[in-house]
């Protein structure tokens, strides 16, 4: 029987530069569906505060990233997921899930939904209020994830038990989106550092 050689390892590949276009091809220019899956986070029958939250993903030279995707999950004004063990109902409507590009041409990102309430962790513990995001871009193998608090909610943040586990004081404020007002609406800022000085905290879960 002839002898096969062996295959050789095939290199591993990042996310790639049409990551955007398989997850969201609209925002790529990519007229596909008539409403794209990961838009509309709150809904229109959600209650609390509408925000916005935007910011820039900056690499390790402290340059924009341009072509990243980023997904966010949330819950609701009452602590609740839509989830069937989410804690408790969610308006119609509410999904607590998002998905944006940055924009090609200045890297910024920006979602509109609600602030979310505080929700119970591990132990009973409840978590401050914030937005769990998932990152990822062109040389990114794996999806990076994050937490936006708020810094309004200084409370809050300091019993946060998440917060708290983060050793070095000094980066915890990576974590904290700053809040200002556009045209009498809350707009919060979220820049997120990959690498470098003032590098975002990511989570390994």
């Amino acid at each position: 029987m002839q002898k096969l050689d062996y295959l050789k390892e095939t290199p591993s590949q990042t996310a790639g530069p049409y990551v955007h276009i398989g997850l969201a091809p609209g925002a790529a220019g990519f007229d596909i569906y008539d409403h794209e899956l990961g838009w509309d986070i709150a809904g229109p029958n959600a209650r609390g505060e509408r925000i916005r939250i935007e910011g820039l993903v900056i690499d390790g030279t402290g340059s924009p990233i341009k072509d990243v995707l980023l997904e966010a999950w949330q819950a609701n004004s009452e602590g609740n997921f839509a989830h069937p063990e989410g804690g408790g109902p969610v308006e119609d409507g509410f999904c607590g899930w998002g998905r944006v590009i940055t924009d090609f041409g200045t890297g910024e990102w920006a979602f509109e939904t609600i602030k979310p309430g505080p929700v119970p962790g591990r132990n009973g513990k409840i978590q401050a209020p914030h937005i769990s995001l998932w990152i990822v871009a062109r040389g990114i193998n794996v999806g990076l994830n994050t937490r936006a608090y708020f810094d309004d909610e200084t409370e809050a943040n300091a019993a946060d038990p998440v917060l708290n586990t983060i050793e070095w004081e000094n980066r915890r404020p990576t974590l904290i989106a700053k809040r200002s007002e556009r045209d009498g609406k809350p707009v919060y800022r979220f820049d997120i550092r990959i690498q470098g000085d003032g590098e975002t905290v990511f989570f390994d879960i």
